[in-house]
């Protein structure tokens, strides 16, 4: 199975064009105003026209009250809703129910001790996204460009469906690839010439990074 590849926070066409030709089967929109990649909703029902058949799109929030994810799910009609905040169970819940759509939750880890706080959620959300926690001072859950001990992954049930996130780029994404074998990566700072910002070079060389290590493994 090809692992999946998520290019987040994307807001241009440009953008968008060049991570579905390198082959991503995500792509994702961030709802969240003090994101440099939030966009408003009838910008990504937009943009997400072009990834239908080729790649899933996803909407990301950050406790997002109903009002809100209805006015994005109108205007954007995601594959799938990705709840990036302190959302619990039963909320995660509610939203499947609400909207139909799969549900990724992500969490911020520092260590091993906090995959516990998955464990009320197995069974709930549809998949996992597994991020490092903000530095201190920072506003935004993710996109800090930050990375935590991917050794801390290698305890996960061989199963778990999730998404590494948190600090990859070119340079790192193999070492990742050999500690972790994560069977999805997201990356949104690390393919940014500056915050908000895609580079459309920087995604090609992610993608051709991962397939080069890929193949290694493979060998």
């Amino acid at each position: 199975m090809a692992r999946d590849i998520k290019i987040c926070g994307l807001k241009t066409d440009e953008a968008l064009a060049a991570a579905l030709d390198s082959g991503a089967s995500h792509v994702g929109f961030i709802f969240f105003a003090k994101s440099p990649r939030n966009i408003v909703p009838a910008d990504a029902g937009r943009l997400r026209q072009a990834a239908r058949g080729r790649a899933q799109a996803v909407a990301v929030t950050v406790d997002a009250d109903n009002a809100f994810l209805d006015e994005i799910v109108a205007a954007m009609a995601p594959d799938m809703l990705q709840l990036h905040g302190s959302e619990s169970p039963e909320r995660v819940a509610d939203v499947k129910a609400r909207y139909g759509l799969p549900v990724m939750k992500a969490f911020s880890l520092r260590e091993a001790g906090d995959l516990a706080a998955l464990a009320p959620y197995r069974g709930v959300a549809d998949r996992f996204l597994f991020d490092a926690k903000p530095p201190k001072g920072s506003e935004l859950p993710g996109g800090n460009g930050v990375s935590f001990d991917w050794r801390i992954l290698t305890s996960l049930d061989a199963d778990l469906d999730y998404m590494l996130s948190g600090g990859l780029n070119a340079g790192n994404v193999g070492e990742a690839l050999a500690i972790a074998n994560p069977p999805g990566l997201d990356i949104s700072s690390g393919v940014e010439s500056a915050p908000g910002v895609k580079d459309v070079r920087l995604i090609a060389a992610f993608f051709e990074t991962v397939r080069s290590a890929e193949a290694k493994s493979a060998a």
